[in-house]
């Protein structure tokens, strides 16, 4: 597979990072942003970019903190989706579990990224498993939650639902390009 980079952007000196595109958050801006307020989190994520301060705040009680011990797991393959989760401090590993009982492993997320946003759509089951490798904390955001908001507040859940299209869409763009060098 071609290994790509892509630009961090003018708030880093290191101005490329590796690209996984089946897993990677091709949009991350900043790292280091463990101590960082939930709302303030959540701008980083690009599925949330296009919500104001006053949206984030109400979105805010609808994201739930979450920590995982070393070895612990996110999700398993082949459970229903339910949630994405966006990694605030540690690192977990996609694993697809092998027939002999050991893992094949994926991708590594790292803080910042996020994974699982597919669950937001449906309930399809996983294709993979997520795995905290050290120490994990993660905020979760559920497919239910999501659903409420688009009844009670359509103008933030159609902004959420857009982004979550153009993530999408940027991520199969990018494993085309992986898979098949650049044809569609």
């Amino acid at each position: 597979m071609t290994n790509f980079t892509y630009d961090m952007g003018k708030d880093n000196t290191d101005t490329t990072k590796p690209l996984n595109a089946f897993w990677g958050n091709i949009f991350s801006r900043f790292k280091g942003g463990g101590n960082i307020p939930n709302v303030e989190f959540l701008k980083l994520c690009p599925i949330f970019q296009h919500l104001n301060n006053r949206e984030l705040k109400k979105l805010s009680p609808l994201i739930y903190e979450r920590k995982y011990q070393a070895g612990e797991f996110l999700f398993e393959k082949e459970q229903p989706g339910t949630a994405m989760f966006i990694i605030k401090s540690g690192h977990v590993k996609i694993v697809v579990p092998g027939h002999n009982g050991e893992e094949t492993e994926l991708a590594t997320i790292h803080p910042e990224d996020f994974l699982g946003e597919l669950a937001l759509l449906d309930d399809t089951p996983r294709s993979a498993s997520a795995k905290a490798v050290e120490k994990t904390e993660a905020l979760a955001f559920f497919r239910e939650d999501l659903n409420e908001l688009l009844e009670t507040n359509p103008a933030i859940g159609s902004k959420i639902m857009k982004d979550l299209a153009i993530v999408i869409g940027q991520r199969l763009k990018a494993c085309n390009e992986q898979l098949y060098g650049g044809s569609e």
